[in-house]
């Protein structure tokens, strides 16, 4: 891959990485609720989850959309689902100190990877990386584009739970987390906006 182009896939990578979306988005309400290191299997398996997917995508995966057009549409509404329930989960957590946040858990390792299957975001940033970086879907490309959306997407996505664990002492209260709780919760839903609208 050329210089140039790698470094346009480079930016291209943090960008798409670094903005809101639900996997930062959860990302931050979990650093507030759960704090950095409980939240790290989460960044880990969003990482991994997406390099996989990406990987996956390059290959081919992305040509069963055009083989069997309804499973866009099953993608949709179970991603669409999925955020819903999201959603409520973050708009009901418990304050940190609170009794019922010892029976809460974060995303795991494997939540987080399997989520990016039904991640409208996710999907969009694999399926154009992709188009626009390894059109061949030779898997050397491929392999380099999933390797740098690994390496860029980790420490994008982990500075959003660190941003969360920044608001954490702010937060105490615990009116300002159960209206920093739905508000994440409603930008979450608002993540399906261009969803709805395709």
């Amino acid at each position: 891959m050329p210089q140039d182009l790698l470094l346009a896939l480079i930016a291209y990578a943090f960008v798409s990485s670094i903005t809101p979306g639900p996997n930062n988005l959860m990302l931050l309400a979990s650093g507030v609720n759960f704090g950095f290191r409980r939240t790290v299997p989460h960044m880990l398996g969003i990482g991994v989850g997406f390099t996989v997917m990406t990987a996956l995508v390059g290959v081919g995966l992305a040509g069963l959309f055009a083989l069997w057009p309804p499973l866009h549409d099953v993608l949709t509404v179970a991603s669409v689902a999925y955020l819903l329930w999201l959603a409520w989960k973050i708009a009901h957590s418990a304050p940190p100190s609170g009794e019922a946040q010892l029976d809460a858990k974060p995303f795991g390792f494997f939540q987080a990877a399997g989520f990016q299957w039904v991640n409208p975001k996710a999907w969009s940033m694999a399926l154009t990386a992709c188009t626009l970086y390894a059109p061949e879907a030779d898997w050397q490309s491929v392999a380099l584009v999933a390797l740098v959306f690994g390496a860029v997407n980790l420490p994008s996505v982990s500075s959003w739970a660190g941003m969360g664990v920044l608001l954490r002492g702010w937060l105490r209260d615990p009116a300002r987390l159960r209206a920093f709780n739905w508000t994440m919760a409603g930008l979450l839903v608002a993540t399906l906006y261009p969803v709805m609208m395709a």
